[in-house]
């Protein structure tokens, strides 16, 4: 009887044993192949590393630009310190090339119209490329781009770059194109002026880049807008330093890094230097080896006291 069950038992183990082994068998596929796959981590915001998160403080609006009858987007920031019984100062900010009408409204910029109780906008000028009505030139266009007769160009002379790389030109893009970025500039200075209480004694332009070569343009032929100016590592490509006879009472600032490999630090010394010959009140700031990105961040601060500092005359 007792070797019977030992026996027994044993042909229970074995059986056991067989079952484990069989549903091993058959469940590891199927655990395996419920696991979840190792994704990539997702790539860190930035350029070229995936958008730029939109500030949650920054609204985003959008008007009918009549003269395509499209949407046209822009950015507005409004300072805590706005009131409506009170003018407030208000600051254009046009971005560079391939940017948006984000690109400027973020990070201490946005700190420093706060602390300064001002209205900062950001309009698109009509798409990424528009150059807010700076005349075309060949150097104010990416090499190999097409030019007006639809020929490739060569790639700009040493030292005269043209912008940087992924001018974004678009055979899509209107043949007035320029004068259409123009033009969306000033409709949202006047949209800006009809929703806000705007002191036209304290209205500025910066733009950095295009957008510093707009400025630049844009304070030549628009000059009763703007109380001071500032152009950061601006594109001024083919523009002549000349052209600011014609406003030599507009305080204007440049700042650029000696670094930047798109914009070349010659053109922002060459503006500097016309500003010093017509005698304006200007200020050149040279960042030690700031590159083309990190001279917004870095001279921010100066812009913004450049501004408090410089108040248009009242009108007679």
């Amino acid at each position: 009887m007792g070797l019977r069950v030992t026996a027994l038992m044993k042909r229970v183990r074995v059986a056991a044993l067989a079952l484990c082994v069989q549903l091993a068998l058959t469940c590891a596929p199927v655990a395996l192949a419920q696991e979840p796959a190792a994704q990539p981590a997702p790539p860190a915001a930035g350029r070229g590393r995936g958008p730029i998160p939109v500030d949650p403080r920054v609204q985003q609006r959008e008007h009918s630009f009549g003269e395509t009858n499209e949407k046209i987007p822009y950015a507005v920031f409004v300072s805590s310190k706005v009131r409506r019984d009170t003018k407030a100062p208000l600051v254009i900010a046009l971005h560079g090339l391939g940017g948006t009408h984000n690109s400027l409204l973020r990070g201490n910029a946005l700190d420093l119209a706060e602390a300064g109780g001002y209205i900062l906008v950001g309009p698109m000028g009509y798409n990424p490329r528009g150059w807010y009505g700076v005349p075309a030139t060949g150097r104010g266009r990416r090499a190999g781009a097409p030019n007006a007769a639809g020929a490739p160009q060569a790639n700009p002379a040493p030292g005269r770059q043209g912008p940087p790389p992924g001018a974004f030109a678009d055979a899509n893009d209107p043949t007035n194109l320029r004068e259409l970025s123009e033009k969306d500039v000033l409709n949202v200075l006047e949209l800006v002026r009809k929703e806000f209480n705007v002191d036209e004694r304290r209205t500025y332009l910066m733009g950095h880049s295009m957008g510093g070569a707009g400025t630049f343009h844009l304070a030549v032929k628009y000059p009763g807008n703007w109380a001071a100016t500032a152009s950061i590592a601006p594109a001024a490509f083919g523009m002549q330093p000349s052209s600011l006879s014609a406003i030599p009472n507009m305080p204007m600032m440049i700042v650029h890094g000696d670094a930047d490999t798109a914009v070349p630090v010659d053109v922002g010394r060459s503006w500097a230097a016309a500003m010093k010959e017509l005698n304006m009140t200007h200020q050149y700031i040279e960042v030690p080896g700031g590159d083309h990105g990190n001279v917004i961040s870095i001279g921010m601060p100066g812009v913004f006291a450049f501004f408090a500092a410089h108040t248009k005359p009242p009108s007679r």
